[in-house]
């Protein structure tokens, strides 16, 4: 069940104030079931799941017999298996009282559904989407070091950070943010039974730098989705400015750079990206894997083709995401792999090597193709949506600057 809150919501105002929705909307109400079950009528116990468990000795020790079992575990396999159990979560028993066995066994894949194990003659399994709601939101904010600071300091998700940044790539640059910057957003916050839980869409954002101010709005319909500028085109570029996110140039491409390692000038045709290990790297475009591999220098690496003219390689992984291999398709944005130190490296980073035309180059200098807009049969339902949100973007209030209310708080 989806329940969306508001046309717009209430505004979080920058600085102090919190909205009175945030403070009251979202009590927590008084809970008369769970899963489905009336808690006045049953019993439940939770069993957190340890790395060297075995959930049938479990099931077997609370009563259920080993042909049930088995018979649960082969009708999962079509809805959640069983075997997908986290080593971390954990899984409730629901029992008609504290003696019984249980009739139940419940697992929450995620914050937004559980799935019930019914140990009854069929052995029957579902998935239940949770109640939610969706709450739009607005802030505006101002840089006065970093943006992830001008956001964290608001209360925002790094969740929330991301999708801003995905939502203007094509007209700001996050990397190089000035003092004065100012940002604006509408967004969704996402709750399930009255707990906050991540966030939705950015249903619109406005960045005002030294250049002007840029616009994105989410344009959604059976055809098309995503983010598109004022002009109808979208705001996400062919391809990703770098393959991970909150990370520093460590090396530039240069066809003489000193090898930290082997002591001697010799070509570095990639840009290396310094970050913790464990750190996710992106597929920067659309692609197929050609390679998922590992070699002496390179260590374990990635090498995908986009179309008949750009390749990337992505070196020293410290190992690969689910399901990369050879022949598989990847989106933008999507894992491909983790930070590691593998191969020749003094450091966790990734080495992004990018080809042209089968030639090695510096893809800080590439003017990409730009993806291609709206058509000209979606323009009018576009340009309706686009002007209702620039309207409510540009009545957000100017944001506070978060030093000075501070200091003025102290002072008073």
């Amino acid at each position: 069940m989806l329940i969306i809150c508001g046309v717009f919501g209430a505004m979080i105002l920058s600085g102090f104030n919190k909205t009175e929705k945030e403070e009251t909307t979202h009590k927590k109400k008084i809970k008369s079931s769970l899963f489905g079950f009336d808690l006045n009528q049953f019993h439940f116990d939770d069993y957190p799941i340890n790395s060297n468990m075995f959930l049938s000795d479990v099931l077997v020790y609370e009563g259920i017999p080993f042909k049930k079992i088995v018979q649960i575990e082969n009708n999962s396999k079509d809805i959640f298996s069983t075997r997908n159990f986290k080593a971390g979560k954990q899984f409730t028993l629901v029992r008609p009282d504290e003696c019984s066995s249980p009739v139940c066994m419940i697992y929450e894949p995620d914050d937004f559904s559980y799935v019930q194990y019914f140990f009854n003659d069929r052995g029957t399994i579902q998935q239940v989407e949770k109640s939610q709601e969706v709450c739009v939101e607005t802030v505006s904010g101002v840089i006065e070091g970093s943006l992830w600071d001008a956001m964290t300091s608001r209360g925002l998700s790094p969740a929330l950070i991301d999708k801003m940044e995905d939502a203007l790539s094509s007209s700001v640059d996050f990397y190089h943010t000035q003092k004065g910057d100012k940002f604006y957003l509408i967004y969704e916050d996402l709750y399930v039974e009255g707990e906050k839980v991540g966030v939705g869409n950015v249903i619109g954002a406005r960045y005002e730098n030294e250049r002007g101010n840029h616009f994105a709005v989410y344009y959604e319909n059976d055809r098309y989705q995503g983010h598109y500028d004022l002009e109808g085109r979208p705001t996400k570029n062919a391809f990703l400015r770098a393959p991970v996110k909150y990370s520093r140039i460590s090396s530039r491409f240069s066809y003489s750079r000193f090898h930290p390692i082997k002591k001697r000038r010799i070509p570095h045709l990639g840009t290396d990206y310094a970050a913790p290990k464990g750190t996710p790297i992106y597929s920067v475009a659309d692609g197929v894997v050609e390679k998922a591999s590992y070699a002496r220098n390179n260590g374990k690496y990635v090498k995908i083709r986009h179309d008949n003219t750009y390749q990337t390689q992505y070196l020293h992984m410290n190992g690969f995401a689910k399901g990369i291999k050879r022949g598989t398709y990847v989106k933008q944005g999507q894992i491909i792999g983790y930070v590691g130190q593998t191969g020749l490296a003094t450091g966790p980073h990734v080495c992004f090597r990018f080809w042209k035309n089968g030639k090695q180059i510096n893809h800080l200098r590439e003017n990409f193709p730009p993806a291609d807009p709206l058509p000209q049969d979606e323009m009018s339902d576009y340009f309706t949506q686009r002007d209702i949100t620039v309207d409510l973007l540009n009545e957000i209030p100017e944001p506070v600057n978060m030093k000075r209310s501070q200091a003025a708080f102290l002072a008073e």
